[in-house]
C-alpha cells in the first residue's frame, strides 16, 4: 500500500484505505473516494493532483492525496 501521491499518471488504481480524522474521511467519501473504488491520476500541478474518480475530475491537495492509500 502507498499514498495516492506515488501513483503514476494515467494508471487506474484501486483505493485500499482512507486515512485521517473522521471529518477528513467523510469529506473524501463525499467526493467519491471510497475503499474498493477506482481512481486515476490525470495530472499533477505544483504538488496538487487532478484525479478521475467515479467519472468526475477532482482537484485535491497533496496533503489530502497522502491520506488516500492505493
Amino acid at each position: 500500500m502507498m499514498p495516492l501521491t506515488f501513483a503514476d499518471i494515467g494508471e487506474e488504481m484501486i483505493i485500499k484505505k482512507i486515512g485521517g480524522k473522521p471529518e477528513v474521511k467523510k469529506h473524501l467519501e463525499n467526493l467519491g473516494f471510497v475503499a474498493g473504488g477506482s481512481v486515476c491520476v490525470l495530472n499533477t500541478i505544483g504538488g496538487n493532483l487532478i484525479v478521475k474518480v467515479k467519472e468526475s475530475r477532482i482537484a485535491i491537495s497533496h496533503e489530502m492525496a497522502q491520506k488516500i492509500m492505493i
